[in-house]
């Protein structure tokens, strides 16, 4: 084994690790291959940036514009709702339209497009049919997997094992070569699907999905999380708005309607002034709005700067530098897990002159913050070798009055005998999570209990130490204040009148909301809509939601007017699955939209063009005959894919100048060879498919196609048939998060992670006998 092939083995290595844990976003991991590969001699500077160029990449650029035209001009929702007038109300009957015309749409289209395209028709026709979502969702997300097989445009992969065809000097694959094998799959897939698997997707009770309101209102159980507070006559919160209250930020509810006078407001502003006599329904959770208000029954005691001298005596003060490279930047600073980490509580931060004492939670880390910390001398001098901070440097009390003048956010409470936090833990009682207070010790029975852990149990009789503001002390006491109303149902009109409605939503698999906080969005700044609760592996989320960070799948529910709903459906990064008052597309450009596509198949198929000309020609052709705009174009690209195949393709270069593919080849004939070539075959199908559940299927392609030509030339069978292997094994199917498509449906459909391997396991193996008996007939050795 020469040193070449150690190197690009272990960049390989890498490039999998880096796959599979997610620590590097995957376009990312690409550019590093393709930049380590160039920079250690592997490859030329011009193989390095060839894949830019590369006929199978701009193609599937150009193919992404194609389909956006396709979508845009509406010819797909036509076709969308033909499938509606016919699916009638049998399951069988809806998942066997729904699952073909999702694959013959995605024989020509991008399959995330259609998977997109089809999701609110599926569920419109669903809850029409009393059928629940999650029967028919999955099998809508596989019917666009399968039918990418039946053409060369039809998934990336077809199009990359054809292109490392022609560039080893071999006949690359026609463009309804694939259809061979591609049709029977899906047909049979298909039958499969519709007659045994569904019977291996989840359910729900139909009889709550006639009345979509209700339904939503169940499914997400809002209605347990609903309850009306009233403000009294002498509440300390009247005359102070509801952001001043601290209902929303701090006690995390949401405020569906304000009723004063006998008049309703829905959603009200956060800037609307609270009156006496103010009903206010909310919905959150009401243990925890309580457990909130108890905080009130503490005692604020004046003894603060002498006990923080006393915890200073076994405590020190230090202030640390973020580095450039910490994991923190970007990240919202959580107290606890902060404190859990490196044993420190943060009392102050310090950025470019600005000095924050206070709601620093509220704070975003960014390169280069200073942070005040306090805790013990072991603790301190162990962040020296911590590579999130760059310099850590001792603080003098002294230092700390004057420079961050914090003995003004200190303050200790008393907790009372009657009180009922006695005997809770501080993680039950939220502390700090509300009002950012930092809890910087315990005094109890004359003894100083030193940055307690959460678990700590306060007792009656304690003094606890708090960084904060008094104040909110005083906000605390205006909650403790409202009363609870019993009757909850009156003020639930604002459903039954329609001045409120429920919409639900998910992310599009290339949203730029993946991986923000709801609270940074600030739906209900910019639409004037609350977002109210989010589905996430299989059941509801309801409280805290503005700190949570969305991810791929997550399915999410809003309340507010129609009118302001409607207003989502211009949102590019949700897909709305009940739309509200969406406006009809223009249909007029859907006959010249198709006219392009079938003159773009007709060309590659009549050999008068390359496909990557002619799908360069067709999307030019698509915007200037004003299907879809130059803008929204260059937004159909997914820009990740593309990166994620021209950085990898120079692997696969360099796999074979190295000998590395020969190598791993060559393993694969020592193992397998024996059996001859059929079971070598059945191997490197086996492994492409255990392959595609850990990594993208773009890159999967791209390492096994070496290693594939090497087996076909050693073996002297054709190349076509084992790269004809690799393309059909790279479809995972028992994975939500191999492909878009099936990331796309886990919400609306509650999935979890089991449920793709309970019918994408069987149906792997369904694609794999089809493909075992049909290979040998259409392509042999």
């Amino acid at each position: 084994m020469t040193f070449e092939i150690v190197l690009v083995l272990g960049i390989l290595f890498s490039c999998l690790i880096l796959f599979v844990t997610e620590w590097v976003r995957m376009d990312v991991v690409a550019l590093m291959v393709l930049s380590s590969l160039a920079i250690f001699g592997l490859v030329s500077p011009a193989e390095a940036v060839s894949g830019f160029s590369n006929p199978a990449v701009i193609t599937v650029w150009a193919m992404y514009i194609m389909s956006e035209g396709l979508t845009r001009a509406g010819i797909a929702d036509q076709i969308g709702g033909l499938v509606m007038r016919v699916s009638g109300r049998s399951e069988v009957r809806i998942i066997t339209i729904f699952m073909i015309a999702a694959g013959v749409l995605s024989a020509f289209m991008n399959n995330i497009a259609v998977a997109v395209l089809m999701l609110p028709v599926v569920i419109e026709v669903a809850r029409r049919s009393a059928i629940a979502p999650s029967r028919v969702l999955m099998p809508l997300a596989y019917g666009t997997l399968l039918g990418g097989l039946m053409t060369l445009i039809g998934t990336p992969p077809n199009l990359l094992v054809s292109s490392a065809l022609r560039e080893a000097g071999e006949v690359e694959f026609g463009f309804f070569d694939f259809a061979y094998i591609g049709v029977p799959i899906l047909l049979i897939g298909t039958a499969f699907v519709a007659l045994l698997g569904r019977h291996l997707l989840p359910t729900t009770d139909t009889t709550k999905l006639i009345e979509k309101k209700r339904n939503l209102q169940a499914e997400y159980g809002l209605q347990e999380r609903n309850f009306v507070l009233q403000v009294p006559a002498d509440a300390l919160l009247i005359g102070k708005t509801i952001a001043d209250s601290g209902m929303t930020w701090a006690a995390g509810l949401v405020i569906i309607a304000l009723t004063r006078a006998g008049r309703t407001e829905v959603l009200p502003r956060a800037n609307t002034m609270l009156q006496a006599g103010d009903i206010l329904l909310t919905q959150g959770r009401f243990d925890h709005f309580e457990r909130l208000r108890s905080w009130s029954t503490l005692k604020i005691e004046r003894e603060a700067p002498i006990l923080h001298e006393r915890l200073l005596a076994d405590n020190k003060l230090a202030e640390l530098t973020v580095a450039d490279n910490a994991s923190l930047i970007g990240k919202p600073l959580h107290h606890r897990a902060f404190r859990e980490r490196f044993g420190v509580n943060i009392l102050a931060i310090r950025r470019e002159g600005l000095l924050r004492r206070t709601r620093l939670a509220e704070m975003v880390i960014a390169t280069d913050d200073r942070l005040l910390v306090q805790g013990t001398p072991q603790a301190l001098a162990a962040l020296h070798d911590v590579a999130e901070f760059s310099t850590v440097g001792p603080v003098t009390p002294e230092e700390m009055r004057e420079s961050y003048q914090l003995d003004a956010r200190l303050f200790v409470l008393h907790v009372p005998n009657d009180t009922p936090l006695s005997g809770s833990t501080l993680a039950e009682n939220r502390l700090g999570d509300a009002f950012d207070f930092r809890l910087l010790g315990i005094f109890r029975d004359g003894e100083v209990l030193e940055s307690p852990a959460s678990e700590e149990i306060i007792q009656a009789g304690d003094l606890l130490l708090i960084q904060g503001r008094e104040s909110d002390l005083d906000m605390l006491r205006g909650l403790q204040q409202l009363e609870r109303l019993d009757d909850v149902s009156p003020y639930l009109d604002v459903f039954k009148q329609g001045e409120l409605d429920l919409v639900e939503a998910t992310l599009h698999p290339h949203s730029k909301f993946v991986g923000r906080r709801v609270e940074d969005l600030q739906f209900d700044e910019h639409y004037q809509v609350e977002l109210v609760a989010i589905w996430r592996a299989g059941k509801p989320h309801r409280s805290s939601l503005r700190a949570m960070t969305l991810q791929s799948g997550d399915g999410l529910l809003f309340v507010g007017p129609k009118v302001r709903l409607a207003g989502l459906n211009d949102i590019e990064d949700l897909l709305i699955l009940n739309p509200i008052q969406v406006k009809p597309i223009n249909t007029h450009k859907a006959p010249l939209a198709g006219a392009l596509m079938l003159l773009v198949v007709a060309a590659v198929i009549m050999e008068l063009l390359p496909i990557s000309i002619a799908a360069i020609a067709g999307a030019t052709l698509m915007v200037l005959s004003g299907c879809l705009s130059m803008e929204q174009a260059h937004r159909a690209i997914e820009w990740r894919s593309i990166f994620l195949i021209a950085g990898m393709l120079p692997l696969g270069i360099a796999m074979q100048h190295t000998g590395a593919a020969t190598l791993l080849a060559q393993n694969m004939l020592d193992l397998l060879g024996p059996g001859g070539p059929w079971v070598v075959i059945a191997g490197l199908y086996i492994i492409t498919t255990l392959g595609a559940l850990i990594m993208p299927t773009v890159a999967l392609v791209l390492i096994m196609a070496p290693i594939a030509l090497t087996l076909s030339s050693t073996l002297g069978v054709s190349a076509q048939t084992v790269m004809m292997v690799v393309a059909i094994a790279a479809t995972s199917l028992a994975s939500p998060v191999s492909h878009p498509a099936n990331t796309l449906v886990m919400g609306p459909g509650g999935y979890r992670f089991i449920d793709y391997l309970k019918l994408g396991i069987p149906l792997t193996l369904v694609v794999s006998l089809v493909t075992v008996f049909l290979l040998p007939v259409f392509w042999p050795l």
